[in-house]
C-alpha cells in the first residue's frame, strides 16, 4: 500500500490521526466527516495514496462502491448524494481520492449537498464530433 507521509487521509488510515471509523477492508477505509454537510456524512477512501480517480487501481475502486452503498443504506434516509471530486478546480480539498456519502434529509439548503448545475447549450454537430473523438479514446 503506497502512502504519503504528508497526506491527511494516509495519516488517518495509519492511525496517526483519530477518526470515527465506520468500515475497513484491506483496500478501503470509511469514516465520518468531522465537518459534515448533514448527519451521517461519511468519506470512503482507498488505502493506496492516489490524488485523482484515474490513479486508483481498479481493485480498490471495486472495493469502494459496495462500502458506499452499505453506508448509504445504514444512514437511513431515502435521498443522498455520492460525490467524488478530482483536482482543486473541481473542489477537491484533500489530495487523496475520496468519495463523500452525503445524506439529504430534507428539501432545504441547510442540510446535505447544495449545488448549482450550470447547464451549457451545445450545438448538436459539436456534440456529435466530440462524441466520436471520445469514443475513439475509449476503444
Amino acid at each position: 500500500m503506497a502512502t504519503s507521509a504528508s497526506c491527511l487521509f494516509c495519516k488517518i488510515i495509519k492511525g496517526d490521526i483519530p477518526s470515527f471509523k465506520l468500515v475497513e477492508t484491506s483496500l478501503s477505509y470509511a469514516f465520518l466527516d468531522i465537518q459534515p454537510l448533514s448527519k451521517g456524512h461519511a468519506l470512503v477512501i482507498p488505502k493506496v495514496h492516489a490524488e485523482k480517480l484515474r490513479d486508483v487501481p481498479d481493485e480498490n475502486l471495486a472495493d469502494i462502491l459496495p462500502i458506499v452503498k452499505k453506508i448509504a443504506n445504514a444512514v437511513g434516509v431515502p435521498d443522498y448524494n455520492v460525490l467524488q471530486n478530482n483536482g482543486k478546480l473541481a473542489h477537491q480539498e484533500v489530495g487523496h481520492v475520496h468519495f463523500h456519502v452525503i445524506p439529504k434529509p430534507e428539501a432545504s439548503d441547510t442540510q446535505g449537498l447544495v449545488i448549482g448545475w450550470p447547464q451549457q447549450k451545445m450545438e448538436m454537430d459539436d456534440l456529435k464530433k466530440y462524441f466520436e473523438e471520445l469514443k475513439q479514446k475509449l476503444e
